[in-house]
């Protein structure tokens, strides 16, 4: 899996850990990425998916409402929220390689309410595997890696790469605390 830590410290630029990365190598990344989400949840069942963890330091910005604002995410929240990072990432990057100049956001994310079963966990990031990859299929044998854009003012360019990896480095910064609710969990099983 690739190391985003020196890009979270602003001792490397994303470019720079995309420099060498080929259609093959995000095909890579992708499986690489998933496999260890199922990893995390390997030993987990139905009660983890909605266990309440507890996270001092919740803070979603985004919330749908005030009273969610502080709430921790559930495992499945937190699920449903990577996978469609990383698939907003990989539609737009499938684009930008074909020639096509950034034009907003490609996001669509499942309901996390509705994520109630550990299968459900399982079946969602296998879904999230595919259409990734599939994204990967459209990109031409030449990408237009010169089509870039910047996401937010001051913030470095992007092309169709490190797009890409943009989704895994986001999905990557929750595998901690996909480890932690799991841990949570656990020991309110014990």
């Amino acid at each position: 899996m690739l190391n985003f830590q020196a890009v979270r410290e602003k001792k490397m630029k994303m470019s720079d850990l995309a420099a060498s990365l080929t259609c093959n190598d995000l095909r890579a990344l992708t499986h690489e990425m998933i496999d260890k989400e199922m990893e995390l949840l390997r030993d987990c069942v139905d009660a983890d998916v909605v266990f309440q963890p507890v996270d001092p330091i919740a803070n979603d910005t985004f919330a749908a409402t005030d009273a969610e604002k502080g709430l921790a995410w559930t495992l499945g929240h937190v699920i449903v929220h990577g996978t469609a990072s990383s698939e907003e990432s990989a539609f737009l990057a499938a684009e930008m390689a074909r020639g096509v100049a950034n034009h907003g956001r490609s996001r669509s994310e499942v309901p996390w309410k509705s994520v109630t079963t550990i299968r459900q966990c399982r079946d969602r990031l296998e879904e999230s595997r595919r259409m990734r990859l599939a994204t990967l299929d459209v990109w031409p044998t030449e990408a237009h890696l010169h089509v870039v854009y910047e996401p937010y003012p001051g913030a470095a360019e992007m092309n169709a790469v490190t797009r890409f990896i943009g989704g895994l480095s986001h999905e990557d910064s929750h595998l901690g605390q996909i480890a932690d609710i799991v841990r949570q969990a656990r020991a309110g099983r014990d």
